[in-house]
């Protein structure tokens, strides 16, 4: 338990980034998701439309520090591919 008026500011503060984080950390998950889900409908105009809105919310998740940018860049380049590939087809 804090006890000095200095933990428990940062006690407070680490409260209030963690909600933020999370909330952060969630709507990239979604956005994987949701490219994931119009991948797995076929058709390529969706999926490009979903990658392409997911592609800036993991950009803002590396510069706000909750993912490292190798992640960031190894998801897109799997989202990418997946989508590619309903072109190819």
């Amino acid at each position: 338990m804090a006890n000095s008026p200095q933990a428990k500011k940062r006690a407070r503060q680490a409260e209030v980034r963690r909600r933020h984080n999370a909330s952060q950390r969630s709507a990239m998950r979604t956005a994987i998701k949701k490219t994931i889900a119009a991948v797995d409908t076929g058709d390529f105009e969706t999926a490009r439309a979903a990658y392409l809105a997911a592609v800036p919310v993991l950009d803002r998740a590396v510069t706000h520090g909750l993912i490292h940018k190798n992640k960031a860049s190894r998801h897109k380049s799997r989202l990418n591919t997946r989508v590619k590939e309903l072109q190819a087809s």
